[in-house]
């Protein structure tokens, strides 16, 4: 069954080292090979750039990003396609993977709005606000004074809204959050899962879900361990177990799925990287109807696009 993936870190890694290649690196989670195994139709990648980067360096690093995007895994990969309009989902032949570009946190343009609106014409159709750190939009979930958006902050997410464009509420604080929710149009969690599930601060409470569901936005449950188990030791069933957790709330229209591969250094047992994305798939067909694993899978972002 095809997947939709809303977030990885590949980008960040093949930065790093430029040493990787993406069609079959192994220390890639995402690599085109895997791709292809794990029938993956939709892969957002995110842009994101270190905290310790120095400030005037920020949007620099994160140009160099969007370039490898283009350069190392749109131009050598003729089966990965770059989706430049939402429409481009929908008219992907079945060998064809879209590939998307996200960013995750404002850090890389400061508050300087013409780089924002930049990257979005080079291709970036998601915004998250932050990371876990404050910045100049919004505090990060790992800011203790919980403070929300900024003037700024509000800004950006009504220029998301005018170009059309998810803001992604994964990593904010809970005061952000609501400010955001609020304001945004097409709010997603590209990666986040169920605090009454497993209690840690990057996964949403009961409300914050059902939020999400109230503006049709999606919440992509996310496969670090710590986030589904609060332990390294954790599996596929401990994962559908938020998926489980959100339908019970009315999500299940808005269920889809957001690895945070490359992104995290411990996995799901059976879910170590894109290639074995069918596990999850024949465990999830196990519990609901084709047509409900296929919502998780994919239909329910294409359902609930920008338009």
């Amino acid at each position: 069954m095809r997947v939709f993936d809303l977030h990885c870190d590949a980008l960040l890694k093949l930065h790093e080292d430029r040493t990787l290649s993406f069609k079959d690196a192994p220390a890639l989670n995402v690599n085109a090979e895997r791709l292809t195994k794990g029938e993956i139709g939709l892969q957002v990648f995110a842009v994101f750039v270190e905290p310790y980067i120095p400030s005037d360096e920020k949007f620099q690093t994160a140009l160099e990003q969007i370039d490898l995007f283009h350069t190392e895994i749109i131009a050598k990969h003729p089966e990965i396609k770059k989706i430049t309009d939402w429409d481009d989902l929908r008219s992907l032949n079945e060998n064809e993977t879209g590939a998307l570009l996200s960013l995750e946190g404002a850090d890389a343009f400061g508050n300087d709005l013409t780089k924002l609106r930049t990257l979005y014409q080079l291709g970036v159709k998601s915004v998250g606000l932050t990371w876990n750190n404050a910045n100049l939009c919004a505090d990060g979930v790992g800011e203790r004074r919980g403070a929300g958006l900024t003037e700024l902050g509000f800004e950006v997410v009504r220029m998301n809204n005018e170009a059309k464009v998810w803001t992604d509420l994964s990593h904010l604080s809970e005061r952000s959050f609501w400010d955001a929710v609020e304001t945004a149009h097409y709010p997603v969690a590209t990666h986040s899962n169920s605090k009454s599930v497993c209690p840690h601060r990057r996964n949403l409470n009961d409300k914050q879900a059902e939020a999400i569901f109230k503006k049709n936005g999606l919440i992509g449950v996310v496969y670090c361990p710590e986030f589904v188990k609060g332990e390294e030791n954790a599996g596929i069933d401990d994962l559908i177990a938020h998926i489980d957790h959100f339908c019970a709330l009315g999500g299940k229209k808005h269920v889809a799925l957001g690895s945070d591969f490359d992104g995290i250094s411990t996995f799901v047992k059976h879910l170590e990287h894109s290639g074995k994305y069918q596990n999850l798939i024949n465990e999830l067909q196990k519990r609901y109807s084709e047509e409900t694993v296929r919502d998780f899978a994919y239909q329910n972002v294409l359902n609930q696009l920008p338009v």
